[in-house]
């Protein structure tokens, strides 16, 4: 009897542990993604593991950031990131080395900012600003631009 509960706990533990991965390479969960996707009026887009928005520039033209001085004041950079949530490519983040020296996540070549006015988490104050400033969705484009 003894050694039937044993055999059996064991099995139990062997379904769990086979249960427990999710086969996420990067071994994340949602919760512990510095990118991520949420939800929003604009649909999903993305946002840092706080749930603050993220924007794209479009002068940056997938390339290296021309948002310096005054620009970044306003539209002040994200730092790198290193994991991805669900829903999201890894292979599409990355960095940029500004000409400042700091580093700039990207994801889909495009740098990623914050806007200084979303005061609260889930904002989206700088959508579509001058036309040129938008929040990105979870394949790296521009929501909304025209």
């Amino acid at each position: 009897m003894r050694k039937r509960l044993l055999t059996v706990l064991f099995g139990i533990v062997l379904i769990a542990a086979a249960c427990g991965s999710d086969g996420d390479s990067n071994g994340a969960s949602a919760d512990a993604a510095d990118l991520q996707v949420s939800s929003s009026e604009l649909g999903d887009i993305l946002t840092d593991a706080d749930g603050n928005t993220l924007y794209l520039f479009v002068p940056d033209n997938q390339s290296d950031s021309v948002c310096y001085d005054e620009c970044e004041a306003s539209w002040p950079i994200v730092s790198e990131l290193a994991i991805v949530g669900d829903g999201l490519d890894a292979s599409l983040l990355g960095t940029t080395e500004r000409t400042t020296g700091d580093t700039q996540a990207t994801y889909n070549g495009w740098p990623l900012y914050y806007f200084a006015n979303d005061a609260t988490v889930g904002d989206t104050n700088g959508q579509g600003a001058n036309d040129v400033w938008y929040v990105l969705d979870s394949l790296g484009d521009a929501i909304g631009a025209g």
